[in-house]
């Protein structure tokens, strides 16, 4: 059973931070939600990308986003990768600890003969060439920087086509690239394995796994209800059925799986409803705004819930 993808938080600040640099218009609502969250959903950093890209007007603003990502963008993993002791052992971190920075992508090693290439498969449709850009260009750059610019790759593979002129590619990212591969890849050879980074720490790295593993399982083990509350909090309009949906589900499996946890949807929507419409009240939000945010069909409806759920009706709880 799969779980509503996330990105950590830092990565999505790094995007904010970089329109902030920019000049770049941001909705400021969007850049608000990312302030009160560890983790960021897929739906949202597909909103952010949208934004971003479509702000800057360069078809290479994920490159150069990429270039400028630093390792505490990558939350723990950024910090384990800085911290092992040869490019080999970080690229082994990185294939277990890539869902901590997100859960769009999937990285792979593949060695034919002397070349190694370090394949990245995204699961986003949003944007995709320049998130695709960001990633293998944040790939080289801290390749570079944690080897003391002593790492050299051979080439930068992409499956899509050019976004702009190929020497533009090529100036930015000091590597030949080439396009409509059948992978999104760096390419390296096999003797760059064994350079040292010169931010090595075993002792550091050890500790860092263990905290990695811990978040790791809370990523992989959170409970239905958990997920379920998470979306109903972002889309409180959302029904079982698309619920279910989103969490590649029936209907009536999700209502079977939250019985065994002791729990129902309905009991998870009213009381995220509750607490957002209290909430709302209490900051002056009038009772229509708050029945349309909430996904009634009306403020009669809106009144009737609240009244169910708290004894009172909106005007009286906000007196």
């Amino acid at each position: 059973m799969s779980h509503t993808p996330t990105v950590t938080v830092h990565f999505s600040q790094a995007i904010v931070q970089a329109a902030r640099r920019l000049d770049l218009p941001l909705p400021a609502a969007l850049a608000a939600e990312l302030s009160d969250r560890e983790r960021v959903d897929l739906d949202r950093q597909d909103r952010l990308w949208d934004h971003f890209c479509q702000a800057a007007g360069d078809p290479l603003v994920g490159l150069e986003l990429g270039l400028a990502l630093q390792v505490g963008h990558l939350d723990t993993a950024g910090m384990i990768l800085m911290s092992c002791e040869t490019v080999d052992e970080a690229l082994d971190s990185l294939l277990d600890y890539h869902p901590i920075v997100g859960e769009g992508g999937d990285f792979q090693v593949a060695r034919h003969g002397d070349d190694v290439a370090v394949c990245y498969r995204p699961r986003y449709a949003t944007r995709r060439p320049a998130r695709v850009e960001a990633v293998l260009a944040s790939l080289l750059n801290l390749t570079r920087w944690s080897t003391g610019e002593a790492f050299q790759a051979r080439a930068l593979t992409l499956s899509h086509a050019a976004q702009a002129a190929p020497g533009r590619y090529q100036e930015k990212l000091g590597v030949p690239v080439t396009f409509e591969a059948d992978h999104n890849a760096l390419v390296f050879g096999a003797d760059q394995l064994t350079l040292p980074l010169v931010h090595a720490n075993p002792a550091l790295c050890r500790h860092l796994r263990g905290l990695a593993d811990e978040l790791l399982a809370r990523l992989d083990d959170r409970s239905l209800g958990a997920r379920v509350s998470e979306l109903i909090r972002d889309n409180p309009g959302w029904g079982k059925e698309r619920i279910a949906d989103r969490l590649g589900m029936s209907g009536r499996h999700l209502i079977r799986k939250l019985a065994d946890e002791g729990t129902s949807f309905k009991l998870l929507r009213d009381t995220l409803l509750r607490e957002q419409a209290e909430r709302g009240l209490r900051e002056g939000r009038r009772g229509a705004e708050l029945a349309e945010a909430l996904g009634f069909s009306d403020e009669s409806a809106f009144a009737k819930a609240f009244k169910r759920w708290t004894g009172e009706t909106p005007a009286r709880f906000r007196r």
